[in-house]
């Protein structure tokens, strides 16, 4: 119903912000991650998604389109609502969400808060094969790096590492450089933790 608004930024919270388009003001509710992208201009635009309940009509805003259109795609969902959804966008990068549904990551997607193990299968069900016929992915190469990460993790747990963190720094290595192999992933790994 409303695609975009775009006007004067009069308040910004990383949760939120007000955007003055001809004297109105839109309260819109934002991601982590758009905050991050908002430029230091007064003047912004951001891609929105009306939510219409019986007790509210609420915005959702994003820098990017590709941001709002996985934020559609989470919504489609059973057990995902606007506010996980956001929440999920908050705690990884849009590319890091593609990426664990196609792989079928259900650890990652668990580790969001909000998300317990149930709807990361559900997600991941219901989304797999969407996500990767839109971002063209390849199910081979998705698999691979994700046999790869496994298989780096099960090296550090075993030697003596706590896997939530070395999880975070696994995960930046591949994104760094997705065509690691295992033990570059843990040499990488080691030099960080």
């Amino acid at each position: 119903m409303i695609a975009h608004i775009q006007g004067k930024l009069v308040e910004k919270t990383p949760t939120e912000v007000v955007i003055d388009c001809n004297g109105v003001g839109y309260h819109i509710n934002i991601s982590l991650h758009t905050y991050s992208l908002l430029p230091n201009a007064d003047f912004v635009k951001l891609f929105t998604h009306l939510m219409v309940k019986e007790d509210s009509h609420s915005l959702y805003g994003f820098v990017e389109k590709s941001e709002r259109e996985i934020f559609k795609m989470l919504l489609s969902v059973s057990g995902i609502g606007a506010g996980i959804a956001r929440t999920m966008l908050s705690s990884l990068e849009p590319k890091q969400i593609i990426q664990s549904l196609a792989s079928g990551d259900v650890a990652t997607i668990q580790s969001i808060k909000g998300i317990g193990g149930k709807t990361a299968q559900r997600a991941i069900l219901d989304l797999k094969d969407k996500v990767l016929k839109i971002y063209d992915l390849d199910e081979v190469s998705m698999s691979q790096s994700n046999t790869n990460r496994d298989e780096a993790l099960s090296a550090l747990e075993v030697l003596g590492f706590v896997r939530k963190a070395s999880e975070k720094i696994v995960d930046k290595v591949i994104s760094q450089n997705p065509d690691a192999t295992v033990e570059v992933i843990i040499k990488q790994a080691l030099k960080n933790l």
